[in-house]
């Protein structure tokens, strides 16, 4: 039987979502306690991966057991194998064809930015910016990126295409917390951090709207601008089709 499991974790803990073999990773974790439930060696199916750091309130990822056992007893088991700093939130059955990541409609991000005093102990979930933003100009820079572009100039790592679709980039203030949310059908290796950090730049006038527009129209013509730290940034929410049985 196929599962999709929903996600929580804390990423300041662990070496990123990916299975590494000297490391402890999310994959790494989810795997050791499928496989002591099982009674046999578990792999997992992520929707996607995130850095060292960065955090997830509905990361997704999919696998099957040989044993028979029904989602509540399973939730409750895994969350006994992976407290404090991993969560399952949701144990659902899907398809035998379903794949976590092509099957992907929507990924929402969120990039938290404190614009209070420093405090230590959002240090590992926020960015804690010593300047003022330009919070007007960051606006203005992420209606630039809204649409489809080739976003070659904000994506680490070589790939055959570079084309993808942000739908909406939304900014909300929680008290002394600006978050900044992305909402696209996929985002590659390090490209919203590369936004922000585009936004940060533009911001701070070390780049122009005009810098961005041709980062965009002109990807042949290599661009650098700021990463934004991962501590800031949350895998927020994934979105499927009709993919339960």
């Amino acid at each position: 039987m196929k599962y999709l499991i929903s996600i929580s974790y804390d990423g300041s803990k662990f070496y990123g979502f990916q299975r590494l073999k000297s490391y402890e990773t999310i994959q790494k974790k989810i795997e050791e306690a499928l496989s002591i439930i099982n009674g046999n060696k578990v792999e997992i199916k992520g929707a996607g991966r995130t850095d060292r750091g960065v955090h997830a309130l509905d990361q997704k990822a999919t696998f099957s057991l040989d044993i028979n056992i029904d989602r509540t007893h399973l939730k409750l088991a895994l969350n006994n194998l992976l407290a404090p700093y991993i969560y399952i939130t949701n144990v659902r059955n899907v398809k035998e064809d379903f794949h976590p990541r092509f099957n992907v409609l929507k990924k929402e991000y969120i990039y938290k930015i404190n614009l209070g005093k420093f405090n230590p102990l959002l240090f590992n979930y926020t960015f804690e910016p010593n300047y003022k933003l330009d919070i007007k100009k960051m606006k203005k820079c992420a209606k630039i990126f809204k649409g489809v572009h080739n976003f070659k100039n904000f994506t680490s790592g070589e790939r055959n295409n570079y084309e993808c679709i942000i739908y909406d980039i939304k900014f909300k203030k929680v008290k002394e917390i600006l978050e900044i949310k992305f909402i696209g059908k996929s985002f590659y290796r390090y490209m919203v951090r590369n936004l922000v950090g585009a936004m940060l730049d533009v911001s701070n006038n070390k780049a122009s709207l005009e810098d961005i527009k041709k980062a965009l129209e002109q990807p042949e013509i290599k661009k650098q601008f700021k990463t934004a730290i991962p501590n800031g940034l949350y895998l927020y929410k994934i979105e499927y089709g009709s993919e339960s049985k």
